[in-house]
């Protein structure tokens, strides 16, 4: 009997990242949100539309064949929107070695009371969890989060030594810029970000 392929919907990949988490790291865009952040640095990622369709297979392979990444991140979009194909991947990651980071726009709390058997999978799997939506009122420069209410959890040993350093300053951002436009990641200034998606479309 063959084995059921699970899909990802994804809406970007970026095989080398220093700003989106503990060292170098692969980092899957999920596409799709439901909560429509006031301020989102990357709203081209909400609409529930279809993007890049590739199989949890296929992106096991992508990323394995980088070589001297620490880690993936999954942010988004939406990570817990596609809780089953994460878990899935997040399984076959682990066994490489590799860590495991993920977003969230839902707190710890509400994930929990979803009871959905699939994101607590992902969860089991994660080194760190960043969760909370982003609130444009509470924006701050703190390490991989872009508004002060959003926590991080080391649910894992691996990174609990970097829990003074995600509570302090910091301001990042990156660039990764191609002939379909730019993406941004890291805490960003609203104006330049304009300025910027305003000349790429010129």
């Amino acid at each position: 009997m063959l084995e059921e392929r699970v899909y990802l919907n994804i809406g970007a990949i970026q095989e080398r990242s220093i700003a989106n988490g503990p060292g170098e790291r692969f980092v899957l865009w999920l596409q799709g949100c439901l909560l429509n952040c006031p301020g989102c640095i990357n709203p081209e990622f909400q609409p529930l539309v279809k993007r890049v369709i590739l199989s949890v297979e296929e992106v096991f392979e992508r990323i394995t064949k980088v070589k001297g990444i620490e880690g993936v991140t999954f942010t988004g979009g939406e990570p817990m929107l596609q809780a089953k194909a994460l878990a899935l991947l997040s399984e076959k990651l682990k066994k490489t070695g590799l860590t495991l980071m993920c977003y969230t726009g839902y707190t710890l709390e509400e994930l929990k009371t979803f009871n959905n058997y699939w994101i607590e999978k992902l969860l089991s799997n994660l080194d760190i969890l960043i969760d909370g939506p982003f609130i444009l009122e509470k924006k701050a420069s703190l390490p991989w989060r872009g508004s002060s209410n959003q926590r991080v959890y080391f649910l894992t040993p691996t990174y609990q030594h970097l829990q003074k350093f995600v509570e302090s300053p910091l301001r990042e951002i990156e660039f990764i810029v191609d002939s379909k436009g730019f993406l941004v990641t890291g805490v960003s200034f609203e104006e330049l970000l304009l300025k910027l998606r305003e000349t790429l479309k010129r």
